[in-house]
């Protein structure tokens, strides 16, 4: 009799150890994407210029052109420094703590930049780089600014210099990553940190006032702001751009 119960129990056990595995399946199998997977957003598709504008302007200018699944300043209409039909682009959004990714190439000789936290406000301020840290975009072998110490590819400009050197030469893709939260900002080129720096302390403030950003009232102290592609009147193309808030 004691053996039958044993035996019973044991069934019992089983069946429930199986109802219980095969419950943890279905509830696995229906569960949505990880958090970090489900809140990437693109800010590019690849096929069109939406979700972006030229700075101080409601429409992009026509020298961004999408080609072959990159966003493209097509630099061949020069005026001064920058592009006939160019200028900076922003996105339509602000962002405040948030994990950058995008690969871009640069042409030879030229120089391009991502620039954070940009506040459009063109008639305070003139230029998306007045306002918003830049990393640099450039062809660290052919163009002038190569020279300059804190002024190569992967640097946060005229502010902190990368190290190691990862970029690659011009015409080649380079991915990036830029992460800045609680103030910290980070930037990871080619799968290796490069820049990483606290923001809006006494040390970010002093780098600050030692730079050609020193006369600039307001550079680099906004904590929320778009984020926008830079046309220095050279060929560059940018692709597979996203963006996670954090």
């Amino acid at each position: 009799m004691l053996y039958r119960s044993i035996l019973a129990m044991l069934s019992l056990a089983a069946l429930v150890g199986c109802q219980s595995s095969q419950s943890k399946t279905m509830t696995e199998q229906a569960s949505p994407a990880a958090p970090e997977e489900a809140t990437w957003q693109p800010l590019f598709d690849g096929k069109t210029t939406q979700g972006w504008h030229s700075y101080g302007k409601a429409t992009i200018g026509n020298a961004w052109k999408v080609d072959n699944g990159t966003l493209h300043l097509d630099a061949s209409s020069k005026q001064d420094w920058q592009t006939n039909g160019g200028g900076d682009i922003v996105t339509e959004e602000s962002f405040g703590d948030f994990h950058l990714k995008l690969d871009w190439k640069i042409a030879a000789n030229g120089n391009s930049g991502i620039i954070l936290y940009v506040q459009e406000d063109p008639a305070k301020y003139e230029h998306t780089w007045h306002t918003g840290p830049e990393i640099q975009v450039l062809d660290n072998a052919g163009h002038p600014d190569a020279k300059i110490h804190k002024h190569r590819a992967g640097d946060l400009y005229d502010l902190i210099a990368s190290s190691p050197e990862t970029v690659r030469p011009a015409g080649e893709w380079n991915q990036v990553e830029i992460i800045s939260q609680d103030g910290r900002l980070e930037v990871v080129q080619n799968g290796k940190k490069v820049v990483t720096t606290t923001l809006w302390d006494d040390d970010w403030r002093a780098r600050i006032a030692g730079s050609k950003f020193a006369s600039m009232p307001g550079f680099g102290t906004f904590k929320s702001g778009k984020i926008a592609l830079q046309d220095h009147g050279d060929n560059v193309w940018y692709r597979n751009i996203m963006i996670r808030r954090l």
